[in-house]
């Protein structure tokens, strides 16, 4: 029996017990919420669902919690049902009841815990959008771990995601860009306001290896093909790094292809004859305080040229016009001020503002012998995504991006995330999985059947023998993986699935202590052994399923 499964257990005897009182049994809330006690002597799980009820429908809080009680005791799966403080309802589950989760887990094998949550939701999410200027420093790492991570849980709740990336390759920083290279292949120094670091000599020396001649070219020329290669390469260098840190995009969206094919000037035109739009101080202005930004916004500069929020206008209205209902934007700590003018824009096209989400993620800082780590060797003033892959690797970079909040700044103790110890959480999740997969080929060259992942359990198998206290938490921690992939998906926040793996590991290494699983010496395999490599299956598929959704690998060996 699964929370869930509880859950609507304890729903439906509340609603007869409260018909059967002639009390409003409308006054239960749609969803009844199952909690584990702290303390596993107050029982295997509680509800305070008579608490909630008992004023709406005129009684006291005991009296509904001692009938809910009476009416729980003895049903399928319920093996007590206490009545505790002013009302709350601790209840003890049947060990084989308990079991069924590890069936489920066993019989669904990769699709344990997937829901519905977004199942019909076309989704644009987009992540990472890192100008083509330089190597990804790791506030783009950040988002390419959590981002990925948020695509793969949304996935799993039913959504249509769509991994996108904005490529900016019009503007200011471009200019700036193409500057600094030009500097770099001439040998000067940058300009003032340019970019430094060995990676700019890199490049400019690939653009001159392909057009030698580009330096005696008109200014303008020059400019154009350092622009055109330069780019390209710079672009094609984060895309490989990208990969190699398994962040894939299924679209990578040009900017400049909005500008080009006319569609800004399109939108620009169309919100002026909807009186969106008015003129002052020879500019062009978005009424977007009217649709809650905190002022209006130039979308025509003075000088005739689009400001940026021009071009965030024609792509949100480029994404719903591809058929998305749901438009992600995960950006940096320094774009608050993009909620309100993306959902102003959302507004001033006369569309939902809803449909627009943006995440902001907060900084995140390397440390290294107890000191910050403030400069790449090739990127100059950055800290980029392969300095902390070169320092910890893929696997220990993406979890320690992903685990905490996005909304939370982060100091990355590179020493720590290096370790083979415990301490180390990637490294710990890990190593539960590695040390039941050891115990999976232990059993197989015993010659005992190890239940297979995606396969029914054979119904011989006696999970009512999984009495101990050890073997009881870890069935209650498995069966939470659902509802914690689902709020993870709701709340957009995949780092639950993270702590969720840790909590997981740790009820396997203490059941693990105190369990043991496989027969010693010339012991007979019995119906206990059997039940228990059957909770470690269900374990060890649940870690490889977590990890997965983290890109993170689930290894056989350590």
């Amino acid at each position: 029996m699964t929370p869930a499964a509880l859950a609507d257990l304890v729903r439906a005897v509340a609603t007869d017990v409260l018909t059967s009182r002639d009390l409003d049994a409308s006054a239960l809330p749609p969803a009844v919420t199952i909690e584990r006690p702290r303390n596993p002597e107050h029982g295997d799980y509680a509800t305070n669902l008579a608490l909630q009820v008992a004023k709406k429908v005129g009684v006291p809080p005991r009296d509904l919690a001692n009938w809910l009680a009476e009416a729980l005791t003895g049903r399928d799966g319920i093996a007590g049902a206490e009545v505790a403080g002013p009302g709350f309802l601790n209840l003890r589950i049947a060990a084989d009841a308990q079991g069924d989760i590890v069936r489920q887990v066993l019989a669904q094998g990769e699709s344990y815990g997937h829901g519905d949550l977004m199942a019909g939701r076309r989704i644009n999410l987009e992540f990472v959008s890192a100008n083509p200027t330089g190597p990804l420093h790791l506030g783009g790492t950040r988002w390419a771990a959590a981002g990925d991570a948020l695509g793969r849980v949304l996935a799993a709740q039913g959504g249509d995601v769509t991994r996108e990336y904005y490529f900016n390759d019009a503007g200011a920083q471009i200019d700036r860009f193409v500057r600094s290279l030009i500097a770099s292949a001439k040998g000067e120094p940058p300009p003032e306001d340019g970019y430094a670091g060995t990676y700019l000599s890199d490049v400019a020396a690939e653009v001159l290896r392909r057009e030698p001649s580009a330096l005696s070219l008109p200014a303008e020329d020059c400019a154009e093909i350092f622009r055109k290669i330069g780019v390209n390469l710079m672009f094609d260098e984060i895309k490989a790094d990208l990969h190699n840190f398994r962040t894939d995009f299924d679209v990578y969206f040009h900017e400049d292809s909005l500008h080009k094919s006319g569609a800004v000037g399109e939108l620009v035109e169309q919100l002026k004859e909807k009186g969106h739009l008015y003129f002052a101080d020879g500019a062009w202005w978005l009424r977007s305080k009217q649709y809650g930004d905190d002022k209006d916004r130039v979308v025509i500069k003075a000088d005739g040229a689009p400001a940026y929020i021009a071009g965030d206008i024609a792509y949100f209205a480029d994404k719903r016009g591809r058929g998305f209902d749901l438009c992600i934007y995960m950006l940096g700590a320094d774009h608050h001020g993009y909620i309100a003018r993306l959902k102003a824009a959302a507004a001033a096209l006369d569309d939902d503002p809803d449909t627009v989400e943006v995440l902001i993620g907060q900084m995140v800082n390397l440390v290294s012998d107890g000191k910050p780590v403030r400069m790449s060797k090739r990127a100059g003033t950055i800290v980029t995504m392969n300095d902390l892959v070169d320092a910890v690797g893929v696997d220990a970079a993406r979890y320690a991006l992903i685990r905490s909040s996005a909304n939370a700044s982060i100091d990355i103790d590179l020493d720590l995330w290096s370790r083979k110890t415990s301490d180390n959480p990637v490294f710990y999740v890990q190593y539960a999985h590695a040390r039941l997969s050891s115990i999976a080929r232990n059993a197989a060259d015993l010659g005992i059947a190890v239940p297979d992942s995606g396969v029914e359990l054979d119904t011989e198998v006696d999970l009512g023998l999984l009495t101990h206290q050890r073997e009881g938490e870890l069935v209650r921690t498995i069966g939470q993986y659902p509802e914690v992939l689902r709020t993870a998906a709701e709340l957009r926040e995949p780092h639950r699935v993270a702590r969720y793996l840790e909590e997981l590991a740790g009820a396997y290494h203490k059941f693990n202590e105190s369990c043991r699983i496989l027969p010693k010496g010339d012991e007979d395999v019995t119906p206990l052994t059997t039940a228990r490599l059957a909770l470690a299956g269900a374990t060890r598929r649940l870690l490889a399923n977590g990890l997965g959704l983290l890109g993170v690998e689930a290894p056989e060996r350590m």
